[in-house]
């Protein structure tokens, strides 16, 4: 009896590749850090009636995200390398959608002249299936008490398609608009200014929450239950994003040479202490403000839109560089969210983080490292792919930032009119008023707010 073994490819789990998966691996545990902290947030600032309701809102649109995109969403960035190694974006989704050859193979039993560094793919797709998700949490935090909860999931299965398509244009070294000199080393584009594209479209159908500007009725104002926790959520993203920061980076011989997801020059230490001093900036920005306006807002915004604008260029700055535009973000911030406020826009984090420091970061980065080599491919020496053919500048810049937003306006503009002519929108404001946990859960809180007492004297 004759025993058939199978051929087992040793290039394809060497200790090399091993470490290389643990890395990654890193960035999906990261991601999921980002995601408690999110929630954190959420939790301490959503009212409290409306706070079981909001958090299970968030998780599930994380998971219909999450799903969407490993059934279809990886094959359309991923196929920016098919592409530059001569292949189509079908055989990029045939090979990675839920049923895909690649997506299911097992990498030890591959042959890397099929499909090097296998392992590292199919994590990858973990990896970025959380931010697909983490995009559904964040335009959640424009909509929440405000949107039908049916009309946000089929939206949020929209968005995980859309982001994923508009993450090969932006997001890479090879990608139509990274290779034409579009940098953003951390995805600020189709992670943070597409979500908030979507809340641009919805904010003006949806309107403001009750209680939020003037008394209603029924609230007599609108009170966060914990900012306390607020902070702690704010530090737990902080916590998780250092490990999301090193898997935007690709390794290659010899040994471990780091080049950005954009093939600029940088290495793991410059990458993470760029980070720090983003937040440090934000931080030191944000509390000037803070203590000048008697604001607590501006200590949490800080730190976030230092982060923010210095997302997109971890990978170029020099850490004094990085303070100083971070140490700037939190002004942008503040002329956003005091815009919004006296314009009684009820959105007061995907504007000012995203839309206001986000944009300001992109910007900065074409400004203060233009001219800086990145694009194309290691390795390759010629043609339109040649490695860091293309140079950071102003003008691709702001190309990337109206793609990004456009995108998610027209995705939140098309998929809300669909919805409100079918399964509705808006939640009605009685609704909102009385609170959706008891309505559409049967949850009672056992805490007495204060605006449970405000009602009942004003009763």
């Amino acid at each position: 009896m004759s025993v058939e073994l199978a051929t087992i490819y040793a290039e394809q789990v060497s200790l090399n590749s091993l470490v290389q998966n643990l890395v990654y691996a890193s960035g999906v545990v990261g991601a999921i850090t980002v995601v408690v902290g999110l929630l954190m947030i959420d939790a301490g600032t959503t009212r409290r009636k409306s706070l079981f309701n909001s958090t299970i809102e968030k998780v599930m649109g994380f998971f219909i995200g999450f799903s969407v995109y490993f059934i279809i969403g990886f094959g359309f960035w991923a196929a920016q390398y098919y592409i530059m190694e001569g292949a189509t974006m079908a055989d990029s989704l045939r090979d990675w959608w839920l049923f895909g050859g690649m997506l299911n193979a097992n990498a030890s039993l591959t042959d890397p002249a099929v499909f090097p560094g296998l392992n590292t793919f199919q994590i990858f797709v973990f990896f970025l299936a959380c931010f697909a998700g983490i995009i559904n949490i964040l335009f959640h935090f424009a909509v929440s008490e405000r949107m039908k909860a049916s009309a946000y999931y089929v939206l949020s299965a929209v968005a995980a398609v859309v982001s994923s398509v508009l993450s090969y244009y932006t997001w890479g070294s090879v990608g139509p608009l990274t290779n034409a000199g579009f940098h953003d080393f951390f995805g600020v584009g189709f992670v943070y200014l597409f979500p908030t594209g979507i809340a641009l479209a919805l904010l003006p159908m949806l309107g403001a929450r009750p209680g939020i500007f003037e008394p209603h009725p029924m609230v007599p104002g609108y009170y966060a239950p914990s900012i306390g926790l607020a902070a702690v959520g704010l530090l737990t993203i902080f916590a998780g994003l250092p490990m999301v920061i090193v898997s935007c980076l690709f390794f290659f011989d010899p040994e471990a040479l780091a080049v950005s997801v954009t093939m600029a020059d940088t290495s793991v230490g410059l990458a993470l202490n760029n980070y720090a001093m983003s937040w440090a900036g934000g931080a030191i920005g944000g509390g000037i403000i803070a203590y000048a306006t008697r604001k607590y807002a501006y200590l949490l915004l800080g730190p976030l839109g230092g982060y923010a604008a210095g997302a997109s260029g971890f990978d170029v700055y020099e850490p004094a560089q990085m303070f100083l535009v971070a140490l700037g973000a939190p002004v942008v911030c503040f002329l956003v969210y005091e815009f919004t406020q006296k314009r009684r826009i009820d959105e007061h984090k995907l504007l000012p983080l995203f839309f206001g420091a986000g944009v300001y970061g992109l910007i900065m980065v074409g400004l203060v490292k233009a001219g800086t080599p990145r694009g194309g491919y290691f390795g390759i020496e010629e043609g339109i792919y040649a490695f860091q053919h293309g140079e950071i500048g102003i003008v691709m810049q702001l190309v990337g930032i109206v793609v990004c937003l456009g995108a998610g306006i027209v995705t939140g503009l098309v998929t809300a009119l669909l919805c409100k002519a079918t399964i509705g929108l808006k939640v009605p404001e009685e609704e909102m008023a009385a609170g959706l946990d008891h309505l559409r859960w049967g949850v009672e809180t056992d805490v007495a707010t204060h605006e449970d007492t405000s009602a009942s004297k004003s009763a």
